[in-house]
């Protein structure tokens, strides 16, 4: 009963009403268990007295040490290590197989398990020990196990998908967004440099703000200007005319609770702002799925570009590239917790800019800084330890 798994059964149960009456059983595990122990302790008790009492009729007091170890070696062979032991090698059929005279059982010594167990309860209770409800809900953690024993079952690639997905609740969307001075963005009072950003940008949308780079307006989707193309009504007042609101995504939300705001939304595309509505950064629908499957798009080209392997084993990385990144491409464990980027760890590491080229250890991670222009960090040498 005890070994069962549970997931099984309840798959059982739909159809079976043998692994339904066991789910029934093991809903209230304290009066199972309490009826098992009852029948198992008579049982063997009188056992015992019965064979006292033959042994003295038949041979005598002095008999009933023998009886007594024979009688042991009995019990421990056919009525506790032998059967428990298939029962547990084989709980689904076992349980199934047994679960009608279990229930019996369990109605017929209600009374006296309810008894035995306010006695047990008030004797605990003298003793300071409270009664703690076991909560059956699997954690995160137990999912994962569960995912990684069950390779036989699940192709490799599907298995690691899932693993992804149980993740999607622990990362949150600063993790993974592209930082505020990496997005394209263009000012509306600048028809010139606006259609020269829309002639030359290579992404499908486009930021654009008012006078300040700080006050964004919206959302410039290139399939909207295509279309407008298209039909030859292209001109800087119809495009400008197509500018959809932002959308702005709180920091800390999860890309669980995110993907499903997309869905609900309409959205594919979202600003991270912090707690004062400045924006942080921007997080695309693709960026989640891609966290889910792993990079499907070119940017797998930006990935060659950011991280560069040389001879040596060492890589050049550009610091800018995020830490969640870095971990996934070069199987490493760098901390998240306080810096999303390459840069920001170091940084926060040294505490300061560094002036020139200097070294850092972080966990086993050597990282040399290789190239600093105008207060920032270019370029830097990484090389596993």
């Amino acid at each position: 009963m005890i070994s069962i798994n549970r997931y099984r059964l309840k798959a059982l149960a739909k159809t079976n009403k043998n692994a339904k009456r066991t789910e029934r059983l093991l809903s209230d595990l304290d009066r199972l268990i309490g009826t098992i122990l009852l029948g198992n302790n008579l049982v063997n008790i009188f056992a015992a007295s019965v064979a006292t009492i033959l042994a003295t009729k038949l041979w005598g007091e002095e008999s009933v040490v023998w009886v007594s170890l024979g009688l042991t070696f009995v019990v421990l062979i056919f009525a506790e290590t032998t059967p428990k032991t298939f029962a547990a090698k084989n709980p689904e059929k076992v349980a199934l197989l047994t679960s009608i005279a279990i229930e019996l059982f369990v109605k017929l010594f209600k009374p006296f398990v309810w008894i035995i167990a306010q006695i047990t309860a008030v004797i605990l209770t003298s003793l300071g020990v409270k009664k703690q409800y076991k909560n059956d809900g699997i954690t995160s953690e137990e999912l994962k196990m569960v995912v990684n024993e069950a390779k036989p079952v699940i192709a490799s690639n599907y298995q690691k998908m899932l693993l992804n997905i149980i993740d999607l609740e622990q990362v949150k969307v600063e993790d993974i967004m592209i930082l505020r001075n990496e997005l394209i963005s263009i000012d509306i009072n600048k028809p010139d440099e606006f259609l020269r950003q829309l002639k030359h940008i290579q992404h499908t949308r486009l930021l654009t703000y008012d006078t300040s780079s700080d006050n964004i307006t919206g959302v410039l989707h290139m399939r909207d200007i295509v279309n407008l193309y298209a039909k030859g009504n292209f001109n800087v007042k119809n495009a400008l005319a197509l500018i959809r609101m932002p959308y702005f995504i709180p920091e800390g939300t999860s890309l669980a609770h995110q993907i499903e705001h997309f869905k609900t939304q309409g959205r594919r595309l979202g600003l991270v702002v912090d707690e004062y509505g400045e924006v942080r950064g921007a997080i695309a629908l693709e960026d989640i799925l891609e966290e889910i499957v792993g990079q499907f798009t070119s940017n797998q080209n930006e990935n060659i570009d950011e991280i560069i392997k040389q001879k040596d084993g060492s890589y050049l990385v550009d610091p800018k590239v995020s830490i969640r990144e870095l971990n996934l491409l070069l199987q490493l464990n760098l901390s998240v917790a306080k810096a999303k980027t390459l840069n920001g760890l170091i940084l926060e590491t040294l505490q300061s800019i560094p002036k020139h080229d200097v070294s850092v250890k972080i966990d086993n991670i050597l990282i040399d800084v290789v190239q600093i222009s105008e207060q920032t960090i270019r370029l830097v040498k990484l090389t596993k330890l």
